[in-house]
Order: C-alpha cells, then structure tokens, then sequence
C-alpha cells in the first residue's frame, strides 16, 4: 500500500492515522499472513473492533430510546453490529479497494466476501481506537451507523420465522439449512449456510454463528421471492 493509497482511504475515514501500521494492519487479512507469524494481520485489532463497536451502538440506543426495555434492545443491538451490517459499512467506506490479501483469495472473490468485509470493518475500528481513541472510532460510527441507526436495526425481523411461516402456510414444508462453508479461527468463525424448501431454489448466507447465517440465508430468500424488500 502506498502512502497515496493511505492518504486517500484516512481521507474517506476522516482521521489520518498518528501509527499509519495500524491502519496497514487493520487492511490485512490472514490469507496474507499464512500463521508464519512474519506479516501481523487483522484479528486483534478485529477482536477489539467488535467490542468497541458493541459499546458505541450500545451507548446510541440507550440514548435514543429512553423508554426501551433490554428485552427490545438486545435484538436491535445484535443486528447493528452483525457480521452482514459491518460489511455493507466496510463497502461504505471502500475499504474492499484497500483489503491486503493473498492473490488467490482476491481471485476467489475474497474483496467481496461479507465475512471479510466485516472483519476488515471491525479492525478499522480497533485500529481507531488504539490510535485516537473511542472518539475516533466514533467518527466512524456517525458518519455510517448512526445517521441510518433505525433503517439498519429494522433488520432484527426474525427472518427464519418469517420464511417458515410463508413456506407453511403454502404447503410446501420447513425449511431445511445446510452448512457450506466454515472458516476463520475459533475466535472469529464465519459460517456459509443454504436453506432449502421444496421445488424451490436455494439462497445463501454469511454470518459470524450458524444462526445469523442461517438468518442471512433466510432474509435472502424472502427478498428474491418479493416476500420482503430489501428495506425489510
């Protein structure tokens, strides 16, 4: 990464970083790294990152919602910084130009995959707050979660509910999910799973457990058959 390519993401961010190896660090994914140990890549920063996130989203919902008891907070929390919002912010910001991978991942996709994405969110966040701070990492929170905070933890539908009921009531069964895919270490898994319903055809998710996968998998199917949009 150049020191132009630096300058132009801090822009986009809107912080220039005081230890600019953080930000490097942050872009790196473990493809990269291989476990030899010679190149740092994301997942400490990443495992910071989501904590520093929960507490900023936290923070805004208790603000915003005075009267909410845990029990409606809790769900709204869990969808904002799940592994699928972090990377739609992740593509907000374009860090998916900026990801240091190996060629193979790149050419598998890897600048598009939602579990990198939002790993690579979640380490820029980390990285923030090493750097400059909780306010610094809230720089990034405003300028995507915040100003679109009730549009984004609409999406704590229960979407497998949903897509049970639609298949129920036209006959055609429950629902069956299939896990394809599960990487990443154990600390960070990231699960692809296919649900599948009879004579119909399968749709896919991504997500950090097996649930929010299976959830993904769900709200995906529901959008492509015009059952809910993409606002849903």
């Amino acid at each position: 990464m150049t020191a132009n390519s630096f300058s132009e993401l801090e822009d986009r961010i809107g912080r220039h970083f005081r230890d600019p190896s953080l930000l490097e660090r942050a872009l790196t994914h473990s493809s990269l790294s291989g476990g030899n140990g010679h190149v740092r890549d994301l997942e400490r920063l990443e495992f910071l990152g989501d904590r520093v996130l929960g507490l900023l989203t936290a923070e805004e919902l208790w603000r915003r919602s005075p009267d909410c008891e845990e029990g409606e907070l809790a769900p709204r929390l869990n969808t904002l910084v799940r592994k699928e919002t972090c990377a739609r912010a992740a593509l907000h910001f374009g860090l998916d130009r900026f990801i240091r991978m190996s060629e193979w991942e790149a050419e598998s996709g890897g600048r598009k995959k939602k579990a990198i994405l939002g790993d690579v969110m979640e380490a820029l966040l980390g990285a923030l707050y090493i750097d400059g701070g909780l306010e610094a990492a809230r720089l990034v929170f405003d300028d995507f979660w915040k100003p679109d905070l009730e549009k984004l933890s609409k999406y704590h539908r229960d979407s497998k509910t949903a897509l049970q009921e639609w298949s129920q009531e036209r006959k055609l069964g429950t629902p069956d999910y299939d896990v394809i895919d599960a990487e990443g270490p154990a600390h960070a898994p990231a699960f692809t799973i296919e649900v599948k319903i009879k004579g119909m055809q399968p749709a896919r998710g991504e997500g950090r457990s097996k649930r929010s996968a299976q959830m993904e998998a769900a709200r995906t199917f529901l959008i492509r058959e015009g059952v809910w949009s993409k606002d849903d």
